[in-house]
């Protein structure tokens, strides 16, 4: 029996794991992939305060280490369900069962990527999936941006504050961003769109060099050298089946306020799983924090 059993070793189960255990809570924290989430991939992070250009992996490392030394105990194990039984939490893994008195959900979302060959060699490398963290190592460089929604344009617009030009590619001939949003962009002087269309190769080696690009409806391809492409094609939570009447929006995200409580008692989400406007590094620490102190006061 332990005090919160946390699942999902992002930085956001990892800081509701220092806030319980400097709480005093016996603290159980399960990742099925590896610890740190996301972050493990950059390179380099310039917008975590105090830690200006440290590296995902080293940051995430940092936080694991801090927490084990505080007794939190950390297993690679997969969650595959949990339930409430008279008032216990009975968290289901690949490798075994246990009990707790709370569950933080801080399963993540991952980004939903091209599925082209060298996509995950290539990213870090000129591939990004997040414009407000890696868009200043591409200044004053030509960038492409693949998405039609609010994030995309939203981001294009980001990347048009300091880099040379701003490619914005969607494979449809409308865009599904707000009007106000496409309006500002069409009057930024270097973003150009590209409809219709579709990336079909990623070129370079070390490092991403240039795309290959398809009109959908000529057929017509091309080459566009460019030295960052951003992708923002939406997210997929790691939320659905996991917990029976745990309340979701149509996207699989788990509705949860600010003290990070959903509908089900001694259930909180953190981080990237669970509905809100902004998700990064930092949100996703303050969520964790928010999380482990409900937790406790439950």
């Amino acid at each position: 029996m332990k005090d919160v059993i946390i699942v999902g070793g992002g930085c956001a189960g990892l800081s509701a794991a220092l806030y319980a255990a400097r709480a005093g809570k016996s603290v159980l924290l399960f990742e099925a992939e590896n610890f740190g989430g996301q972050i493990t991939a950059a390179p380099q992070v310039d917008n975590y305060p105090g830690l200006p250009g440290v590296s995902g992996l080293d940051l995430a490392d940092a936080i694991l280490a801090q927490v084990t030394e505080l007794g939190v105990e950390v297993e690679l194990d997969r969650v595959t369900s949990i339930r409430s039984v008279d008032g216990k939490k009975i968290v289901t893994c690949e490798g075994g069962t246990y009990e707790s008195e709370a569950v933080i959900l801080a399963t993540g979302a991952k980004h939903k990527k091209l599925g082209l060959p060298r996509e995950e060699v290539l990213t870090g490398r000129g591939i990004s999936y997040c414009a407000t963290c890696d868009g200043a190592f591409f200044r004053n460089r030509p960038v492409a941006m693949v998405g039609g929604g609010n994030t995309a344009i939203t981001e294009a617009l980001f990347l048009a504050n300091f880099c040379e030009s701003v490619t914005v590619i969607h494979r449809r001939a409308a865009f599904r961003a707000e009007a106000n949003l496409l309006l500002r962009a069409e009057k930024t002087g270097n973003i150009r769109f590209i409809t219709d269309t579709v990336v079909e190769e990623l070129i370079g080696e070390k490092r991403l060099e240039s795309i290959r690009i398809r009109n959908r409806v000529t057929g017509e391809e091309s080459a566009l050298p460019i030295a960052g492409l951003f992708v923002a094609i939406g997210h997929e939570p790691q939320n659905t089946g996991l917990c029976e009447g745990l309340d979701l929006d149509t996207d699989g995200y788990i509705l949860a306020g600010e003290d990070c409580r959903t509908n089900l008692p001694g259930i909180l989400a953190a981080g990237d799983c669970r509905l809100k406007e902004v998700r990064q590094l930092t949100t996703a620490v303050g969520d964790g924090a928010n999380a482990a102190m409900s937790a406790w006061a439950e």
